[in-house]
């Protein structure tokens, strides 16, 4: 069934390299950017830099990045439903929740200024590393509480709000957001990637409308990323939890010097 699944996804995206014409160094970028992130996050500490190296500018970076992330987000929620993983019902409940804060991060941004959002980034990171240090255990299955789930709803909102704003280590929050509520590691990435595609798809609405997009770069970065976020749904299984605890500090780890450094760049 899974073989099967990764077999039409990837005849689909072949057939759309051919016809489309697209850059294979921006599928590459996206592929590699979404199997990072996919596991612990952190693949804007790709994209949008290397976006920035090969000549696009930064606004279009930063928006093309919510496309294709929402979109390789979309894959893998079909194939989290296709494996009968994830209800519906869950689904539609947090991608509303996330839909909702993608907008109004992406109106906040528009109203703050990047050395705040730095800022901003730079603590909740710092507090981040030491939950992960210090206070998480990394369960192997799940036993989460139904009846605190409206209790906790505000939390995934919130992250959503980050990420459609600015976003470096939202996915990461998430993860550990779910793992604090008692989901496996597993459960915790395939809930980041519903809550992703609700904020994505909320902050692209918000960042088309200035005009930045353009469609050649971001069907070649949306094509990279379901390609990548499917091979990471499909490795994420056979991931020891140990290896995992060990990447997901050392993508905050990265993430907190990248911000740091813009911090002090500005």
């Amino acid at each position: 069934m899974k073989k099967s699944f990764i077999l039409i996804v990837t005849l689909i995206i072949v057939i759309g390299l051919f016809y489309t014409n697209l850059s294979l160094t921006l599928v590459s970028i996206g592929m590699i950017a979404a199997f990072i992130g996919t596991l612990a996050g952190g693949g804007g500490l790709i994209t949008i830099p290397a976006m920035m190296l090969v000549g696009i500018p930064i606004h279009t970076g930063i928006a093309t990045n919510k496309f294709s992330t929402g979109i390789s987000a979309l894959s893998s929620i079909f194939y989290l439903l296709y494996q009968q993983e994830l209800r519906l019902a869950s689904i539609l409940k947090y991608v509303t929740i996330a839909f909702t804060g993608g907008v109004c991060g992406a109106l906040l941004t528009i109203a703050m200024s990047e050395q705040i959002m730095n800022m901003i980034a730079c603590l909740l990171l710092i507090l981040v590393l030491f939950l992960t240090l210090k206070r998480i255990e990394w369960a192997a299955q799940s036993h989460e509480n139904e009846t605190k789930q409206g209790y906790i709803l505000w939390q995934p909102f919130l992250i959503a709000v980050y990420d459609g704003g600015f976003g470096p280590g939202s996915s990461t929050f998430s993860i550990l957001h779910y793992l604090r509520q008692h989901y496996s590691y597993i459960k915790a990435v395939q809930l980041t990637r519903v809550l992703l595609f609700g904020s994505c798809t909320g902050a692209f609405l918000v960042f088309y409308q200035s005009g930045f997009i353009q469609w050649k770069y971001a069907i070649a970065m949306a094509i990279g990323s379901i390609i990548g976020s499917q091979l990471g749904l499909l490795v994420l299984p056979k991931i020891p939890m140990k290896a995992a605890k060990i990447l997901l500090t050392l993508i905050i780890s990265l993430l907190l010097i990248q911000v740091i450094v813009r911090i002090l760049t500005t």
